[in-house]
């Protein structure tokens, strides 16, 4: 059992390495953290229900997330080598996608919502 609580404790402490490496080197997730107070302040302060305010906290948690993993990518790619090629460039472009297909959907969902809110 001991043993158990510490594999977890070692994995948050590895996560938390992970993030705040991504907070120290990555201006956008900063920008994307500033972007989760505010509209996590909005989805508190409108009258939504339960599951709509879950989904739209939810959404910008995700959003983090895939920076990180765009992140994580970026690092794999300059460590293999930091010479231009075409596969490094798809790998990081794809990555960048990731987080806009991400940032989309999550706005996708505020506009449905406040639609929803203004009929």
């Amino acid at each position: 059992m001991w043993e158990q609580i510490m594999r977890v404790r070692q994995r948050a402490i590895w996560s938390w390495d992970g993030f705040w490496h991504v907070y120290k080197t990555e201006g956008s997730l900063v920008q994307w953290l500033v972007l989760n107070v505010i509209f996590g302040a909005l989805a508190l302060l409108l009258p939504l229900s339960a599951g709509e305010r879950g989904m739209l906290l939810m959404g910008g948690i995700i959003i983090l997330a895939a920076e990180c993993m765009n992140t994580a990518i970026e690092r794999v790619v300059d460590d293999i080598g930091t010479q231009k090629r075409d596969a490094a460039k798809h790998a990081k472009d794809c990555g960048s996608a990731a987080v806009a297909v991400t940032a989309i959907g999550v706005g996708v969902a505020w506009v449905s919502v406040i639609v929803g809110l203004l009929r």
